[in-house]
């Protein structure tokens, strides 16, 4: 079977470790509730910061954020590991915009996961995303992102939600960890 994922989010705790690192960054101390309850992928607005100063922030700290100790999500490596032992097609597609795409590629192996180059994806917009999932034909996805995932849910392919506060208004199928999933993946394919 042929298994996409979305990394930011879905196998990595990426927001999580960007709030805290705005937190020592901008000498500001907000309480993981307020992340936890965010209604949208960005995280500025819980520190006072406009739309334009968010982006400003985030462009200054990605690198950062992307590739130092940024942790995955406890199991992820593994399950998807084991995916990729049963003799599964593992596939990752990512919207970080194509000059990380290398460099993401190489952090994803050394965190361990069964990266295999030509079917790492990667600097795209979000239709171009649902594009290349479609041509894929992957028979299972794996996200956090509304927006793609409502359109590929539509066209009847079976995804997953990485459950986050911003896509809790989804009636789709969710995950919150990866050993959790894992069942999930093996009652889906039995």
């Amino acid at each position: 079977m042929k298994f996409g994922f979305d990394v930011d989010d879905t196998l990595i705790n990426l927001r999580e470790y960007a709030f805290h690192y705005y937190q020592e960054k901008l000498g500001q101390k907000v309480a993981i509730d307020v992340f936890h309850e965010l209604d949208r992928v960005e995280i500025h607005e819980a520190f006072g910061l406009t739309d334009e100063e968010g982006r400003n922030m985030w462009n200054k700290s990605v690198d950062y954020i992307y590739y130092t100790d940024c942790p995955t999500y406890p199991g992820a490596v593994e399950v998807l590991q084991q995916l990729k032992a049963e003799g599964h097609e593992i596939y990752y597609i990512t919207a970080r915009s194509a000059k990380h795409g290398e460099d993401t590629k190489a952090w994803l192996k050394k965190q361990g996961f069964p990266v295999e180059d030509d079917r790492f994806y990667c600097g795209m917009k979000d239709d171009e995303k649902v594009k290349i999932i479609e041509e894929l034909q992957l028979d299972y996805y794996f996200d956090d992102k509304p927006e793609v995932l409502e359109t590929l849910a539509r066209d009847g392919l079976n995804v997953f939600v990485m459950d986050q506060s911003y896509n809790r208004h989804m009636k789709l199928p969710r995950f919150s960890n990866w050993t959790e999933l894992h069942e999930l993946i093996k009652d889906e394919i039995k």
